[in-house]
């Protein structure tokens, strides 16, 4: 496991304040959509500090330990959160569920809102500020599928280009806006990118970047607070895109 603590980053993508009179400064922020989990805590926008756990099984285990680890490394208590943000999905249906539940019991037990964050909205900020305007992330969804969208950089943060979905990737290719560079980055990678590059050639780009991305659910998470789309322990749903096999396989 490790920490690091990071200077401040603007906010992009507008999200705002329940509309509770509470005034929110401190958030834990969760991910553990992918292998790669993160826990952050973000005070006014700035990223105090964030736990990251690189785990090929469950994050079950490991994820009180990292906000146990990460609230002690700063002197601070889970108490003092004013509210959550979680990565919501899509991604692994057992890591999305594992968040969702630990945030959804934090919250209740708290009384304290929630924002719930795409995954590919926060990896597509932690892609955007490079000098590319065209951001994909691209997630594996295993069955030959993949979860992307491509979002383009604005003056008010990311807009949708193509939908947040669940696509065959020779389809998602196929929708990719013509002309200029595309920032691309995510597990899917992995397993598309040769037939990525046989589609685009060199207007595809691989910025180095962490896989971890906790900070970027606070900082949106805090956007959605402001502009009053938090939400309630009972109120807080995944965002999965499909059904999961086991789901698929039960009689209707």
């Amino acid at each position: 496991m490790t920490w690091a603590g990071r200077r401040r980053a603007s906010t992009s993508a507008g999200l705002s304040p329940p509309s509770s009179k509470r005034q929110i400064v401190l958030i834990l922020a969760v991910d553990t959509t992918t292998p790669s989990g993160s826990v952050a805590l973000l005070e006014d926008g700035t990223l105090l500090a964030e736990a990251n756990v690189e785990a090929p099984g469950t994050h079950s285990a490991r994820l009180f330990r990292s906000i146990d680890f990460l609230a002690g490394a700063l002197g601070r208590d889970v108490r003092d959160v004013d509210a959550f943000a979680v990565a919501a999905g899509p991604g692994s249906f057992t890591g999305i569920r594992i968040g969702i539940g630990t945030v959804k019991s934090l919250s209740f037990a708290s009384g304290k809102p929630v924002a719930a964050v795409s995954t590919l909205l926060a990896l597509a900020a932690k892609l955007s500020g490079g000098t590319e305007r065209l951001v994909a992330p691209v997630l594996d969804a295993k069955r030959e599928e993949i979860y992307a969208a491509v979002f383009e950089a604005r003056d008010g943060g990311l807009v949708e280009v193509v939908p947040q979905g669940a696509y065959d990737p020779d389809a998602f290719f196929a929708r990719l806006p013509a002309g200029g560079a595309i920032a691309f980055a995510g597990s899917g990678l992995a397993v598309t990118r040769d037939r990525l590059l046989a589609r685009v050639g060199n207007r595809a780009v691989f910025p180095d970047r962490s896989p971890f991305i906790a900070a970027e659910v606070g900082r949106l998470g805090a956007g959605l607070l402001r502009s009053g789309k938090g939400v309630d322990a009972a109120s807080l749903e995944p965002l999965y895109f499909r059904r999961s096999q086991a789901e698929e396989k039960c009689p209707s």
